[in-house]
């Protein structure tokens, strides 16, 4: 891991102007990582990406590995043949399906799939063009398929850039499906074909164009020469457009940002200007604030945290929240609130610690500089955000971050802000109870455990990928995978709800069982892959509930003995003891992984606490 993250620090200390810089750089990484064999090291996030192409892409490998480094995940890449992105989907033993990609991006250009329609559009009819578009799309939805039925990978599939000119010219639009309006169509039809496909995704490549100018996207020399089909200049743009799919991937999207107010929220001091001379409205000096505001609470609403980490009077500040008229973000919007004259360092650490979220979870957005250094050298693990100086090109840079990614929003992010606000009336119900046993008992919970569905299926892979502390093995999951736990028989998936007399927390709890597994004794026996909990629910014994409705089931399907697994990381201490508690016996501990057995002539029942409703299956 040191050396991984000497590896960042190299990268950090490059200036990096161009695509040439990247390569030069990407060699120079390579040989750090051989020569310390981080391939082979555990603990290290590895992610293995293949692109299939219809041009030249020299560059990208190079750029995107320099740019996976930076965030800490080590790359391993497959590059398939020059224009075979066919060959190489249809043949079940390609070189693409052996490297068996967690991510495989399908780059497929208009040019491409034109050939010498592209020039000579109008050579066929409006009628033969709605059939060629319509032709195309099941050709792609095919090869999209094969990827499917052979990989579990997540996929990426480019839409088709539509051409700013038609031969037509100002006529073009006169026809009842022109050149132009064909692509479209086609891009419209992609878009549609896998909106409820949660493995394949669709990269606006059209929007990309434009948003770097279709006139600038192309070197037509090095085109002629090299059938290169994208300057060189903008492949590190492309490259950050696709870190976007590869931070949820690998959990490193984050999921709070911690706010600073003064030049932030609002323009201006408020313990200097008062509430009538801060900047935030509808002028020109006002406006940046609110739209920026506007913005993050469009994020809050489908699901991102926000707390406040600023240097300030406590009255002053809440006095803008509540009596401002401008203000888009109110008291309620935020899960945690450390305005004081602590240091930011503090603050943060108190904002992860109420929030019982890693400090890797947050992002930072404060317009000091010295703030933002002090963070990003004391809490490395912090996204610090650089802010631009001018106000106005704050909501710019909040929109571009694709740090917030994720492969599904579900009901209970969409939940989140209100559940942080219910934890808060918990915390101080806490507070007041006589001791543990008195709080438990008056939350007045219910737990509801459900087999694994299409509803349930989205929220239980997010569990995996996001739940650290309470986890008893850390494995991570894609909906694909606990799609396919759920249709084996031989494995159980549970999904569990938490509500109370103060709300409703959400699925907050999950579990996969593998059924009958051999053992060399012959004693029949399940074996738990996964058992996890959110923070939201820790030691509330909700966790019991779980197992004691495993092994209920598993009793019942005569099985004689579960076996839990855990292997431990730096942050999932809290259940460390759990199996031990819980009348587990210790049988092996092989390279750190723990095996515990469960005899089931034992009797176990869930804290009667605890209403357990089961909601069998549909």
């Amino acid at each position: 891991m040191d050396n991984l993250k000497k590896i960042i620090k190299i990268i950090s200390s490059k200036s990096i102007n161009g695509v040439a810089d990247y390569i030069s750089l990407y060699k120079e990484i390579r040989q750090e990582i051989e020569n310390a064999q981080l391939q082979e090291q555990k603990g290290i996030k590895k992610i293995k990406l293949a692109i299939l192409s219809s041009f030249t892409i020299n560059g990208i490998k190079e750029v995107l590995s320099v740019k996976c480094c930076e965030i800490g995940v080590l790359p391993e890449f497959y590059i398939g043949n020059y224009n075979q992105y066919s060959q190489e989907i249809l043949n079940k033993q390609s070189g693409f399906y052996k490297f068996e990609p967690d991510l495989a991006i399908v780059f497929i250009d208009i040019m491409a799939v034109l050939g010498e329609q592209y020039l000579l559009p109008y050579q066929i009819s409006d009628k033969q063009r709605r059939e060629w578009a319509d032709e195309k799309l099941n050709e792609i939805l095919s090869l999209i398929q094969k990827i499917k039925e052979n990989l579990s990978a997540k996929v990426i599939i480019h839409n088709f850039e539509a051409p700013l000119r038609s031969p037509m010219g100002i006529y073009e639009g006169k026809h009842k499906l022109g050149f132009i309006e064909s692509i479209e169509l086609l891009n419209a039809n992609l878009r549609e074909s896998f909106k409820n496909d949660s493995q394949v995704f669709v990269f606006d490549y059209n929007s990309f164009c434009s948003k770097i100018g279709k006139q600038n996207i192309m070197d037509y020399k090095l085109y002629y020469l090299a059938d290169m089909k994208i300057d060189l200049q903008y492949i590190p743009k492309l490259c950050d457009e696709y870190l976007g799919y590869i931070k949820p991937l690998m959990a490193l999207n984050k999921k709070c940002i911690a706010l600073d107010l003064d030049n932030i929220l609002w323009g201006g001091i408020i313990g200097e200007d008062g509430l009538e001379g801060i900047r935030l409205g509808p002028t020109p000096e006002g406006m940046p604030f609110l739209e920026f505001q506007k913005y993050l609470l469009s994020l809050f609403q489908r699901g991102i945290i926000l707390a406040v980490n600023s240097n300030n009077n406590i009255d002053d500040a809440l006095r803008v929240f509540r009596e401002h008229p401008y203000m888009a973000l109110k008291e309620e919007h935020f899960a945690a609130m450390q305005i004081n004259w602590n240091d930011k360092i503090s603050n943060m650490k108190a904002i992860a610690e109420e929030l019982n979220i890693g400090l890797d979870s947050i992002a930072f957005i404060d317009d000091d500089k010295l703030n933002r250094e002090m963070i990003r050298k004391a809490l490395p693990e912090v996204l610090v955000v650089e802010l631009p100086e001018d106000s106005s090109l704050y909501l710019k840079t909040l929109m571009e971050m694709n740090d917030f990614n994720t492969f599904h929003i579900t009901e209970e992010d969409k939940k989140k802000g209100s559940m942080y606000a219910e934890q808060r009336k918990r915390k101080e119900f806490h507070k007041n109870a006589l001791d543990i046993s008195e709080y438990l008992k008056g939350l007045e919970m219910t737990a509801t455990i459900e087999r694994a569905n299409s509803f349930t299926i989205p929220r239980i892979s997010q569990l995996t990928q996001k739940t650290n502390q309470f986890n008893m093995t850390t494995r991570r999951y894609l909906e694909e995978d606990i799609q396919k736990f759920s249709k084996n028989g031989r494995f159980l998936v549970v999904s569990v709800k938490v509500e109370d007399k103060f709300g409703d927390n959400g699925i907050t709890g999950a579990a996969i069982v593998e059924k009958n597994i051999a053992l060399e004794n012959n004693i029949a026996a399940w074996r738990i892959d996964t058992f996890l909990l959110s923070c939201r629910v820790i030691g509330r014994k909700i966790e019991e509930a779980l197992l004691a409705y495993i092994i209920k089931l598993a009793k019942k399907e005569k099985a004689k003995e579960l076996i839990g697994e855990f292997i431990p990381t730096k942050k999932n201490v809290p259940a460390r003891d759990f199996y031990k508690s819980n009348g587990f016996k210790l049988a092996n501990i092989d390279n750190g992984r723990e095996i515990w057995i469960y005899n089931m002539d034992k009797g176990y029942a869930h804290p009667d606490f605890i209403k357990v409703i089961i909601k069998e299956e549909n």
